[in-house]
């Protein structure tokens, strides 16, 4: 879920009660030109951390190729070890908005490749061992991380995207699996992708984390939720979403959510990020309907309950 920078540690805190096992942020650097107002997502996950107990805290996403590695490393493995192990670093490339990439004096091209050792040499320094590593876009001699995270052997990694080549990191780089805009049928053919991909490199996926960012808008009526859906979605991508909305969010009262969400389920899908298309006045509802009506009922009917 997304929230304001100032009611960070609040929300943090409501989501905790209200027995939410993650809290998520993504991050953007400039949106659009001009910019709407986002954050940095490891700052604010480290608010978080320090205003909970329990409270998992889950990048969604980190836009990895504006890290040096080394940086990535050391800026997770601290937040891991202050929050006592609670960190899932949720990755992803990022490139929806090239002028960000732009501004950072990086090449929007070469995101992908630039993640892809990014998250080789990640996992390498999170050991604790020193590393050598001399690739296309990164350099390293004799390098070691003190101390390593607290998570053994680490912090899980999810890869966020919503094509082949992000279903492929996912299988060589990540613990897990979290796209966005997608469809139930579109989950079930990446995980049917990924799962192939497992087999043909060996990987075995036994321990693999299937999640789904869910977006959702809880009203009487599907029309209503769809409005007040495009109207949020509206502000933040500056198009016009109402197709997308239809296609993607879990739309109207809670039995109707409840069965889109179902559909998520039934394809693969064993956490759910939810992210609620709502006002600000109307985030803690939407927040006590998903926990006490929605998460319930779909534990009724799976047996689970999905995060």
């Amino acid at each position: 879920m997304h929230f304001d920078e100032a009611g960070t540690a609040a929300n943090a805190r409501l989501i905790e009660r209200l027995g939410f096992e993650y809290f998520a942020v993504g991050e953007h650097y400039m949106q659009g030109d001009p910019p709407i107002p986002t954050s940095a997502g490891l700052p604010l996950l480290g608010v978080a951390a320090g205003a909970t107990e329990k409270l998992r805290l889950l990048s969604s996403i980190v836009l990895v190729p504006f890290y040096h590695p080394l940086v990535l490393a050391k800026l997770t493995a601290t937040l891991d070890n202050a929050s006592g192990g609670r960190l899932t670093l949720g990755v992803g490339i990022g490139g929806e908005f090239p002028v960000e990439f732009e501004a950072a004096g990086l090449d929007v091209k070469q995101r992908g490749r630039r993640t892809n050792e990014s998250l080789a040499i990640l996992r390498r320094l999170w050991s604790g061992e020193r590393v050598t590593y001399h690739g296309r876009d990164f350099q390293m001699n004799n390098v070691m991380l003190n101390p390593p995270p607290t998570q053994k052997p680490h912090p899980p990694i999810w890869v966020a995207g919503r094509r082949d080549a992000a279903m492929l990191r996912a299988t060589r780089h990540g613990d897990g699996w979290l796209p966005y805009f997608y469809s139930p049928d579109r989950y079930r053919d990446s995980v049917d992708k990924i799962s192939r991909f497992a087999g043909e490199s060996g990987r075995d996926l036994s321990d693999f984390q299937w999640a789904v960012a869910a977006y959702i808008s809880v009203y009487p009526t599907v029309d209503e939720a769809a409005r007040v859906a495009v109207a949020a979605a509206g502000a933040k991508y500056r198009g016009d979403f109402l197709r997308i909305v239809h296609d993607y969010w879990a739309l109207g009262p809670v039995e109707r959510c409840i069965e889109r969400l179902l559909e998520y389920v039934e394809a693969g899908a064993r956490y759910i990020i939810f992210s609620p298309s709502c006002p600000d006045e109307d985030f803690p509802r939407h927040l006590e309907a998903i926990s006490r009506e929605i998460i319930p009922g779909l534990k009724e009917r799976v047996g689970r309950t999905p995060e």
